[in-house]
């Protein structure tokens, strides 16, 4: 039985270095590669999402992951594999672990940015937080 692996991807450097391990690493594996859309980013919680554009503010954001997800499936492709493209809605790394607690997930595959010091204390770290969290095996990329 192949591997189910996840691999989170955002469109950073990080999350395609992720990708490009998983690929590389796990030619034989099954990778959903699962975009997030956060709620909390800029535009979202800005007085610029007043109802009358709280719609565009959200089809800019699908198109954005739908773009991440199609470089995804086609970085895939160079590799002579296939992924499957996932997004969904919420606190990136709460999310990514409940997706992986929902769908049978083998193990993560997360990109990590490498902050050190009070830039990470400030702004937290997605990769450090699904560790702690996460059900399954996680591997981070720098």
């Amino acid at each position: 039985m192949a591997k189910r692996l996840l691999v989170p991807i955002d469109g950073s450097d990080p999350a395609d270095a992720a990708l490009e391990f998983a690929l590389e690493e796990y030619p034989d594996a099954d990778i959903t590669v699962l975009s997030v859309i956060d709620p909390t980013d800029v535009g979202y919680g800005s007085i610029e999402a007043a109802p009358s554009t709280f719609e565009h503010l959200q089809d800019s954001a699908e198109e954005r992951t739908e773009q991440v997800l199609d470089e995804a499936k086609a970085r895939a492709e160079e590799h002579g594999m296939e992924v499957t493209g996932e997004t969904v809605i919420g606190m990136p790394s709460r999310a990514i672990v409940e997706w992986a607690e929902n769908n049978d997930i083998d193990g993560i595959v997360i990109g990590s940015h490498g902050r050190r010091g009070v830039t990470r204390v400030l702004l937290g770290s997605v990769a450090e937080s699904v560790v702690r969290r996460s059900p399954v095996p996680v591997t981070v990329v720098r």
